[in-house]
């Protein structure tokens, strides 16, 4: 299988799956003699793990880091960073009725055409279990990033039809972790947990929309032509599970805008040369411009759902799927450190790009 790994300078290679031993993943290519808070990598991967509430799974993982290298007293070493989680809930016997089924909008099929064998545990490695190793690699691409004084905040602004519009520079990120469903905004927070604990009743699922907003980026990060900024911030967001939307700036909104409303004018202030308006979302011609990276990832409902479902075996014969099992009914309020995750690895691989490139 190939594509387990991310990035060129700082590059993670992810491993495991949803019910084997472990999950896990060497990140390559992390600088030297960086103070290394194994408390603040602990308390990332906390906020992805399940059992957070009612409305998730309730499989009991403690997700605990084991580090394997590349750290010492402290400090990492510069060398490969190689790191496991054990997983210690896994109950395979709720998933012996799939072994023959392909699941509705799962990767069953698909896995099973392109191998010829797929493990029907969980979804085995197309299981979002995978993407423990990325809130772990990119707790340490946050620790990288502070250094230079780079901030990554994601938080929900959708959950179904219940939204927020409030601009993100009127809200205070450190309300994110006092949501339950991470919404920063309280009246609508109550709007999205109805909706949520109506879904949940109807056996149902929901998707839902991520904000993430990263503060600090240098002008000059990224390559104007394939590997453009917001090309590989796609291309990292999209790889999510269940991520079936990116936008940057305004998106597409900009498709119903004229050029005089949407164009970004330049401007010089004390601090250097700005923009009066960020429709661009802090990247023009695939490179950062200084100002405020933005961008929104459009969840999937959940394809696991607590209705009855018809369905094909691997035999072609139409059957009919009981939903059962420990299933969230949105991914999105876990998925807010997955995609923080994703943008830190991806803004910390160009910055040492651009590094590499002027030594």
């Amino acid at each position: 299988m190939a594509g387990n790994s991310f990035g060129k300078i700082l590059r993670l290679t992810s491993f495991g799956e949803s019910h084997g031993a472990v999950v896990g993943g060497v990140l390559d290519g992390f600088p030297a003699g960086i103070e290394i808070d194994i408390n603040f990598i602990q308390a990332e991967l906390d906020k992805r793990k399940p059992a957070q509430s009612e409305f998730v799974s309730q499989r009991s993982e403690t997700d605990k880091i084991e580090i394997l290298s590349g750290i010492f007293k402290g400090k990492s070493l510069g060398t490969p960073i190689g790191f496991i989680i054990r997983n210690k809930d896994s109950q395979s016997k709720d998933y012996d009725h799939l072994e023959q089924v392909y699941r509705p909008s799962h990767a069953d099929y698909t896995y099973e055409m392109k191998y010829g064998i797929r493990d029907h545990r969980g979804g085995g490695r197309s299981s979002a279990r995978e993407t423990v190793s990325r809130v772990v690699a990119g707790a340490f691409a946050k620790i990288f990033l502070k250094t230079k004084g780079i901030d990554v905040n994601a938080y929900v602004v959708r959950i179904g039809n219940v939204s927020t519009q409030r601009d993100y520079r009127d809200l205070d990120f450190n309300d994110i972790e006092k949501s339950p469903i991470r919404c920063p905004d309280a009246k609508v927070e109550n709007k999205m947990l109805e909706l949520i604990k109506k879904t949940a009743t109807e056996g149902d699922s929901l998707g839902g929309t991520i904000f993430c907003v990263i503060k600090g980026v240098p002008a000059g990060l990224g390559e104007p032509v394939f590997d453009k900024l917001n090309a590989e911030l796609a291309k990292a967001v999209m790889s999510i599970n269940a991520v079936k939307g990116f936008e940057i700036g305004s998106g597409f909104s900009s498709a119903k805008m004229k050029g005089s409303e949407h164009n970004d004018i330049f401007e010089s202030t004390e601090d250097g040369i700005s923009t009066k308006t960020n429709n661009s979302g802090g990247i023009q011609g695939g490179i950062s411009n200084g100002e405020d990276i933005y961008f929104r990832a459009a969840f999937k409902p959940v394809a696991t759902i607590m209705k009855d479902q018809k369905t094909v075996d691997n035999k072609g014969i139409t059957v009919n799927l009981k939903g059962k099992g420990r299933h969230d009914v949105t991914v999105v309020p876990r998925a807010v450190p997955i995609v923080e995750a994703m943008a830190a690895l991806t803004i910390a691989d160009y910055l040492l790009q651009n590094l590499s490139s002027k030594l």
